[in-house]
């Protein structure tokens, strides 16, 4: 499992002691979890007003950076279309896997120094994501237009003889050009129908040159033919075909215009391959930062929480737990039995009331303090719907 659970109960002797009886109840003789001690540094502590206005604000900005640690995973499989085998090992926090990051956790001093008040170090965290969020969104909708402009150019070189683009297809040669009277046409004709078209081509007007019908190019549906016919004959020749289910294109031979299309086809390709290296890095940098502070998002939450419930001095131990997937439940009423002493009033409070420092209304309430933190940020199967429903949204 990628999911951890970050908890902390308060010091007994020694926080050591609570380290181990924790160990004994969840790992020696039941194996309901892998536990890692979660270092917290030495944060000043403040008055108890700033803890509780701290308390609801961090968790707001811990679900606001989680949303940008997704969008830039998300977006990075988006970028990385057919190599989204290699996301995860693109997805890194410090150079390692996420899950390596998390167990061996160490509070940054240099990003987020500890001599700040906590008030601070939560701003700068805040700062540091929101501009990250801008820059996403500035960096994907520049991406996402040249890749739009590109796909809607290569959809017009595939795709159906109906409505696909003829200028790989066809040659200056295959048209009569700059004629007073003449004109060829272009007609699309079912592979079914090419022997009806052979009998009745001449005849669907009474200004169609005999044998002037060439197949160009076929699909697997149907093929393209060339006729040469008057130009006063155009209008009648376009509806006796439909009736007989053969598609005039609306097409003229332009050298200029064809040439324009294919130049920009190649500008567009050339560009979204330089900037995709550069973009790439840029997801990688970016997620890492935004999942390096989330992170230590939840260990300030996890230090003001332990404050708030446990008291002064400042005497808890944070612990990471990995639970084994089969003994979730177990594992819960095995922590439930072992801190049900912190917290007599515990079972009988309603998690729809609104107690300032607790949150109760925002998760479950345990008699410890709790917070999941999920390594799985990537779902393949929405993820298009998620990225589009985020586009939009921009």
């Amino acid at each position: 499992m990628t999911e951890f659970w970050l908890i902390s109960a308060p010091g007994e002797k020694t926080c050591q002691q609570t380290w181990d009886k924790m160990m004994v109840a969840t790992t020696h003789s039941n194996n309901l979890s892998t536990n890692h001690k979660f270092n917290i540094p030495d944060l000043k502590v403040g008055t108890l007003d700033v803890l509780v206005g701290l308390s609801d604000e961090m968790a707001k900005l811990d679900s606001f950076v989680e949303g940008v640690v997704k969008k830039v995973a998300q977006y990075m499989a988006d970028v990385l279309e057919d190599s989204r085998d290699k996301v995860q090992e693109n997805l890194l926090a410090n150079g390692v896997d996420l899950v390596t990051y998390v167990t061996r956790f160490q509070w940054d001093m240099a990003k987020y120094p500890i001599k700040q008040s906590l008030k601070n170090i939560s701003e700068i965290i805040s700062k540091q994501v929101a501009q990250i969020d801008n820059d996403l969104k500035a960096r994907a909708s520049a991406y996402n237009n040249l890749k739009g402009n590109l796909q809607n150019l290569e959809r017009k070189n595939a795709g159906s003889l109906l409505t696909r683009s003829l200028a790989d297809i066809v040659k200056k040669e295959d048209f009569v050009l700059d004629s007073e009277y003449l004109i060829t046409m272009l007609v699309v004709v079912p592979k079914t129908g090419y022997a009806d078209w052979q009998k009745c081509y001449e005849t669907l007007s009474e200004m169609v040159v005999p044998r002037s019908t060439n197949l160009l190019f076929e699909d697997h549906d149907s093929g393209l033919f060339s006729v040469t016919l008057f130009r006063k004959a155009i209008d009648d020749f376009r509806h006796k075909a439909r009736e007989n289910k053969f598609t005039v294109r609306d097409f003229q031979y332009n050298e200029q215009e064809m040439n324009a299309d294919k130049e920009e086809m190649t500008r567009l390709s050339t560009d979204k391959k330089k900037q995709f290296g550069p973009l790439v890095r840029w997801l990688k940098v970016n997620f890492s930062e935004a999942f390096i502070a989330w992170v230590h998002i939840k260990a300030l939450r996890v230090f003001v929480e332990s404050v708030l419930r446990y008291g002064l001095p400042v005497n808890f131990q944070a612990m990471l737990l990995q639970p084994n997937k089969k003994n979730i439940k177990k594992l819960r009423e095995v922590l439930s039995e072992l801190y049900k002493h912190l917290d007599s009033s515990a079972s009988i409070i309603d998690a729809t009331m609104d107690i300032p420092g607790l949150n109760l209304s925002q998760q479950e309430y345990y008699p410890y303090v709790y917070y999941k933190i999920d390594c799985n940020l990537l779902d393949f199967k929405n993820l298009k719907i998620i990225y589009h429903v985020y586009q939009e949204k921009q």
